[in-house]
């Protein structure tokens, strides 16, 4: 997933942890449900989902010469760094090298690396922004997933991977919102509209709340 996909997730898991996270659980709710407390890996189900994964197997097809102008490159790369790697290595093993001796040769390969990074960044451009387009097509029914696979399993609470410390199989319930998010997004468009950009959607859907709570002018 990239860095936006990420955001785009996070965005939406801060708004179902105010959703999902009461209080407190009584003891008799926990007796009636050994499932009460589940985890799901968000980022997960939505990589899993049938619109993603699809999604991605035909811009192998769409962006393919993206793709193999990114893999052309990235393999041109490797062989221009590699006299750069083996001068700061033959410099490193020489008697008394230490760091001020081998920093002209480490600044050089650093450099490189750097601009070659950068240079493959531009090219995966539009590669990058389809995926950001996708998962934020997926992203964006998340939080109905979530809500729909709590009903399903009869679960009060939904926590990251992160928060827990040990747990039994059937906790994990991102397979069902998998299951979820495929009923409610069967299928994802590939090609960004002109003016789309990153964290859009995430952005209109703040703005209208507060667009909302604007008091009228008289």
């Amino acid at each position: 997933m990239t860095i936006m996909s990420k955001t785009i997730l996070k965005s939406a898991a801060v708004a179902i942890v105010a959703m999902t996270a009461p209080a407190l659980i009584s003891a008799p709710a926990l007796a009636q449900s050994r499932t009460g407390i589940a985890m799901a890996n968000y980022e997960a189900a939505v990589a899993k989902s049938q619109a993603y994964t699809v999604a991605l197997t035909q811009m192998q097809t769409t962006y393919k010469a993206d793709i193999d102008a990114v893999n052309a490159r990235a393999t041109a790369l490797q062989a221009e760094i590699k006299p750069l790697v083996d001068a700061y290595n033959a410099a490193v093993q020489q008697p008394g090298a230490t760091q001020t001796t081998v920093q002209p040769q480490a600044q050089a390969l650093q450099a490189k690396q750097q601009s070659g990074q950068q240079e493959l960044a531009r090219l995966r451009q539009r590669i990058t922004r389809a995926t950001a387009y996708v998962e934020e097509q997926v992203a964006g029914q998340l939080e109905a997933a979530i809500k729909a696979a709590m009903k399903t399993k009869n679960v009060d609470m939904v926590l990251s991977p992160q928060s827990v410390v040990a747990r039994e199989p059937y906790v994990d319930i991102t397979d069902d919102i998998v299951v979820e998010l495929n009923k409610l997004v069967p299928s994802a468009a590939i090609t960004p509209p002109a003016d789309w950009q990153p964290g859009q959607a995430n952005r209109q859907q703040q703005a209208a709340p507060a667009a909302a709570a604007q008091p009228e002018s008289r």
